[in-house]
Order: structure tokens, then C-alpha cells, then sequence
């Protein structure tokens, strides 16, 4: 395979990670802000907080690791995003730091005026940060960042109707993937009442997020139709059926209380969906721009790819005790 083909697919499997680790812990503060009043909703935080604490900060390795993939793999690309989507990628990044922050200080605030702050910050941080990030996806995948320096529409680019309901669809599957993941984690810590609670939330979710899902590609079919073909009717199509078959099996698996099992077709629908896009648009990252024209030179995917297969060695094995050591239940 050629080295800018291996490159892409190592930067989407990381940007598939951060989606199905990250984006959980998104969620998990969206229903947070709707877990309910400071004392009928603590126990939901309380368990909200118990699951994303040892894991949320990093999470966010993932996301530095596309950035990085994509500046030295692709720079020409990172560029053209970087500059005409500076707007949501700066509030994006707000979010990650505002959302950070105010979960630290709430763990450790005594005042309940101070706990309310910190953890609306967090709430809401939760909610906006998906959102401005799906709004990039949507605009990349519409074809409104053109090659060069902060070369297209400011605005327009991420402020149209694809990116508005890819950012709608990106708060959507966080949330969804946060319930899936606390029914488990409320069941193996005993706390069955909550497993039932947001199992029913689970459900609900995920039948907004699938009809989210068809209204997506409706809008794509009226906004961005050269990528809708692609993915009804290109090699794009079994992977969107892959989400679909996935995403009505993790819904018969909540029924029937299968929670461990729901955690995987879960994850694979949402990544069927997000390698859907991918595939569906590739070989063009951006208009008029191929993978072959974008890439950086052998050199320097070679030393990059090298230099990942080296730290692989120690950074999966790492997150995965990490992940494994906080799923055998409490201390």
C-alpha cells in the first residue's frame, strides 16, 4: 500500500478512537446538564463522574494525534482547514479547555454555588464542543474548504446546512455512546436503578440519532450531492450498511439488557458511519485536491510512520491497562 493510502487509514483509525473514547465523554457531560436538579440528579453525576474521571484527559491523546498525522502527513491540507475554519476550531478548543477545567475545580469545590458554575461549565462545554467540531467534519465533507490560505467563506464554510446537522448528529452519537457506556458501568458497580435509567435514555438516543442519520443524508442529497451519490451507491454503501445493520442490533441488544455486547455494535456503527464518509470521499481531501497531491513527501511519511510504530509499543499497551485497570469495577 502505497505510504500516503497507510497514513490516511493510521489518521482515521486515531480520529475513530477520539470519536468512540472522547466523544463518550462528551456525552457523559451532556447528560450531566440533564441529569436533573443538585440532589435528585447526583447520583447520576456521581456515576457520570466515577466513568469518564480516569479517562478523560486522556482521551484527548487521540485528538493531538490526528493533528499531528494530518500536519506533517498532509500539510497543505492542515493549512487550507486550519485557516478557513479557524472560527469552530478555536471554539472547539475553548470548550476542550473550559470543559477540562471546570470538571477539575467541581471535584474539588466544597461550595454548591461553586459546584453549580463548574459543573454548568462543564454541561455546556460538553454540548458545544461536539457541535463546533462536527460543523469542521460537515464542512470538509461539503466541500467548502477550497486548497490554500484561509481561502474560503469564513462563515459560510461551517455555517450551512450539512455542517449544522453533522454538528446536531455529532452531539447526538456522543450521547448516545456515553449512555451505552454507563449502563454497563452503573451495572457492575450495583447500581441497577441507574443501568435501567439510562438504558431508557440509550434507546431513546439512538433512535433520534438514526433518524439524525437519514435526515443527514437527505440534506446531503440537496447540499453536497457529488458526496450523497458517493455514498449510496460507491464502495462507501456497505459501510453504511454496516451502521445501519449495527445501529438496529445495538438497540434489540439494550432491550434485551446485553450491555457488554451493546458497547461493540454501538462503537461500530458509529465508526461505520465515520469510515462511510471517508471512504465515500476518498480519494479528494479537499476540491480539486487528491490524496497524492496533499501527501508530504516519502521521507517524511516514512519517518513519521516509523516514529509511530515505535511509540505504538508503548502508548497502546498504556491505554489499554489504563482502560482495562477502570473497567474491573472500584477500588
Amino acid at each position: 500500500m502505497p505510504l500516503p493510502d497507510v497514513m490516511l487509514a493510521v489518521l482515521w483509525l486515531g480520529l475513530t478512537a477520539y470519536v468512540l473514547f472522547a466523544g463518550a465523554d462528551f456525552g457523559g457531560g451532556v447528560w450531566d446538564l440533564l441529569a436533573g436538579g443538585a440532589t435528585a440528579g447526583q447520583r447520576q453525576r456521581d456515576q457520570i463522574e466515577h466513568s469518564i474521571g480516569p479517562v478523560w484527559e486522556a482521551n484527548h491523546v487521540w485528538l493531538i494525534f490526528v493533528i499531528v498525522m494530518a500536519w506533517t502527513g498532509f500539510p497543505s491540507v492542515f493549512a487550507a482547514i486550519a485557516s478557513t475554519l479557524y472560527i469552530p476550531l478555536t471554539f472547539a478548543a475553548l470548550g476542550i479547555i473550559g470543559r477540562g477545567a471546570a470538571f477539575a475545580f467541581r471535584k474539588v469545590s466544597t461550595r454548591l454555588w461553586q459546584r453549580r458554575l463548574f459543573g454548568a461549565t462543564f454541561a455546556f462545554s460538553s454540548l458545544a464542543t461536539p457541535f463546533f467540531l462536527g460543523t469542521v467534519a460537515g464542512a470538509i465533507a461539503s466541500g467548502r474548504v477550497p486548497p490554500g490560505i484561509a481561502r474560503g467563506d469564513l462563515i459560510g464554510s461551517w455555517v450551512n446546512p450539512t455542517s449544522l446537522v453533522a454538528g446536531v448528529l455529532a452531539i447526538g452519537t456522543a450521547a448516545y455512546l456515553a449512555c451505552v457506556y454507563l449502563t454497563r458501568d452503573a451495572e457492575r458497580a450495583g447500581h441497577d436503578d441507574l443501568a435501567e435509567a439510562f438504558r431508557r435514555r440509550a434507546l431513546g438516543t439512538g433512535v433520534v440519532v438514526g433518524a439524525l442519520s437519514a435526515a443527514g443524508l437527505l440534506v446531503l442529497r440537496a447540499d453536497a450531492p457529488g458526496l450523497f451519490v458517493a455514498l449510496i451507491s460507491g464502495r462507501a454503501l456497505p459501510l453504511l450498511l454496516v451502521s445501519i445493520i449495527a445501529g438496529l442490533a445495538s438497540l434489540l441488544l439494550l432491550l434485551w439488557r446485553a450491555y457488554v455486547a451493546v458497547r461493540l455494535t454501538a462503537g461500530l456503527a458509529v465508526a461505520g458511519l465515520l469510515w462511510g464518509w471517508g471512504i465515500g470521499q476518498y480519494p479528494w481531501l479537499l476540491p480539486g485536491v487528491s490524496l497524492g497531491d496533499a501527501a508530504a513527501t516519502e521521507s517524511v511519511l516514512a519517518a513519521s510512520l516509523g516514529s509511530l510504530a515505535v511509540g505504538a509499543f508503548l502508548l497502546v499497551p498504556s491505554m489499554w491497562w489504563l482502560y482495562a485497570t477502570f473497567q474491573r469495577g472500584r477500588a
